[in-house]
């Protein structure tokens, strides 16, 4: 394996570990959450619209990527119908469950939402190294808070702190199998198959941002300022695309 793109995946696993050791230590302020939530919104709408989908477009054609956006906003989509899970932004339970329930609808939930995102950081292997960085970014600074909500209530119900860490963690499982069985899928599939799963790739990652992350970052920050770190996220993508 490339060792740029081993740290770029070390780097996007470290979300759910990091997230996951804070849980159990000490939840930081709100405003510092919502603040990394909109950051890493701006990242995953500026790598959708600004590299994704052009790329798609480039390997294969305009409707391809259509189709591949409309795949990938109605997998997660369909994950969220069949496995609802807590939005991050309060650590609140959704469905009425049980905390100790809650917390294990959301582990398994987060792992069928990690495996797409571990897809999406093999994309340097066939799109440039530059995207995948911001991929890997993005969505390490998505998977703290959301580590931070499974290890909490687990850790709460339970009062083992190692074992509610440990389980949390597991959830950079699917990141690290996706991005294996992508970067080795890469090879073999015709331009057409990568444009398709590029394009899906933006699908799911916006439906990401306007479903969870925008609504997260901005639930209780009357101020609006979070508009502001989703903004830096954006240039940060474009000030990227110029190294």
């Amino acid at each position: 394996m490339d060792r740029a793109l081993l740290i770029i995946v070390v780097i996007s696993v470290l979300g759910p570990v990091l997230g996951s050791l804070i849980g159990v230590i000490k939840k930081p302020s709100e405003r510092f959450m919502y603040n990394m939530l909109a950051f890493a919104g701006g990242v995953m709408l500026a790598i959708s619209f600004l590299e994704l989908i052009p790329e798609s477009i480039k390997l294969s054609s305009i409707y391809i990527s259509i189709l591949g956006i409309a795949i990938g906003a109605g997998f997660m989509y369909g994950v969220d119908r069949l496995i609802p899970h807590i939005h991050p932004e309060l650590c609140k339970q959704e469905q009425g469950k049980k905390l100790k329930v809650t917390a294990i609808y959301l582990i398994a939930g987060i792992f069928l939402h990690n495996f797409p995102e571990g897809m999406a950081i093999a994309l340097g292997s066939v799109s440039g190294i530059n995207i995948s960085i911001a991929i890997a970014l993005a969505i390490a600074i998505h998977n703290i808070p959301e580590g931070i909500c499974t290890s909490a209530p687990y850790y709460h119900t339970t009062n083992k702190r190692l074992k509610s860490f440990l389980v949390s963690s597991s959830t950079a499982v699917p990141i690290l199998a996706g991005f294996l069985i992508a970067s080795w899928l890469y090879q073999y599939i015709s331009n057409t198959a990568i444009g398709l799963i590029v394009s899906a790739t933006a699908g799911l990652m916006i439906y990401i941002t306007a479903d969870e992350i925008i609504p997260s970052s901005c639930c209780k920050m009357t101020d609006h300022k979070t508009i502001f770190s989703l903004i830096v996220g954006i240039l940060f993508v474009i000030l990227l695309g110029l190294l």
